[in-house]
């Protein structure tokens, strides 16, 4: 008998293209995943309004986002891509949980801190809720994984607390989710600031490499990349910025640090900038021009998300359908 596939579940938010850190440490990995999970990939336009956006350029990255998933290598055949505004189950399920959530556990939650210290002129219900909304997006599919960064853990611990307190009153109603750390992924650093880590929201415009930067863009933002006053591309302390461009190449070509270091010997930073921002462009090339193609075919793109969002209430629905049968609904 055939072993049951474990469920995953990953979203990202349609706030800005995707940076090189994102498709390194998630969207690559995911295509990696089809085959050995049940796998939900979402597009988490709920979460970004936490924060004030323009409507029409959030439509636009919804879509973006949304052609960007499918132009990465992920099929609509295979996994359940879905755009989490399309399936009201996430928000009826995040009301429910956030009854099961102790105002203290929301309060220790340090993006809260981080967010509101960014944005003091709306810090608003919603920013400090949101991991329960995150809690959600988990329980409904039922995921046994969910890939997650260092600053992700957090939110994940709650929704496991959240599992064991509902759990404990009402029986096995909802899997008991884990974290799926990568080990292999790059660790993406601000090319301008390698004591950071690439981020959306950094207002330096050469400290990110965005996915669809065409080819000149990012062998520039590469050639302006933060080093060090030394001229050796070795990974020692105190080179943090060469570390960063070689775990980067790394990723990019399969060459281990070793041969990095011998490829470039006797070579200046100049040479091996320039090799790296080679690297980056020819890896991403394949997935830009397969973007423009998808995001182009406007019914497509439309038919997928109708698809996945058909696919994505399906299955949530019975997670939902049993939970307010368990908490005392009259359902239909």
């Amino acid at each position: 008998m055939e072993e049951q596939k474990k469920n995953m579940l990953s979203l990202i938010q349609p706030t800005n293209t995707p940076h090189l850190g994102n498709y390194l440490g998630a969207m690559r990995n995911w295509v990696k995943m089809q085959n050995d999970y049940n796998c939900f990939f979402g597009i988490a336009d709920l979460h970004s309004i936490t924060i004030r956006q323009d409507p029409v350029k959030l439509r636009g990255q919804i879509k973006e986002s949304y052609a960007l998933l499918i132009a990465a290598g992920l099929d609509p055949e295979k996994s359940v891509l879905f755009v989490q505004g399309h399936n009201p189950t996430h928000a009826e399920l995040s009301w429910v949980l956030s009854c099961y959530t102790q105002f203290g556990e929301l309060s220790r939650m340090t993006q809260f801190k981080d967010k509101s210290a960014k944005h003091p002129d709306n810090i608003n219900a919603g920013l400090f809720t949101y991991p329960v909304l995150m809690a959600a997006d988990i329980l409904l599919y039922q995921a046994d994984y969910v890939p997650v960064g260092q600053d992700q853990l957090q939110h994940l611990e709650l929704a496991r607390n959240i599992v064991q307190r509902f759990n404990g009153i009402y029986g096995d109603v909802f899997t008991m989710p884990e974290g799926y750390i990568t080990k292999s992924t790059a660790k993406v650093m601000s090319l301008q600031d390698p004591s950071k880590k690439m981020s959306k929201s950094d207002e330096n415009t050469n400290a990110s490499v965005w996915v669809l930067d065409d080819r000149d863009t990012i062998i520039r933002k590469f050639k302006r990349a933060v080093t060090d006053s030394e001229t050796e591309v070795c990974a020692r302390e105190g080179k943090d910025g060469i570390i960063n461009l070689m775990s980067i190449y790394s990723a990019a070509t399969d060459k281990s640090f070793e041969d990095i270091e011998r490829e470039f010997a006797g070579k200046g930073y100049g040479e091996f900038k320039l090799a790296v921002g080679e690297a980056v462009a020819d890896m991403l090339a394949p997935m830009q021009s397969e973007f423009k193609r998808v995001f182009a075919d406007k019914s497509y793109l439309e038919q997928c998300m109708k698809e996945g969002a058909e696919k994505a209430f399906k299955v949530s629905r019975k997670t939902l359908s049993k939970v307010y049968k368990k908490v005392g609904f009259v359902t239909f």
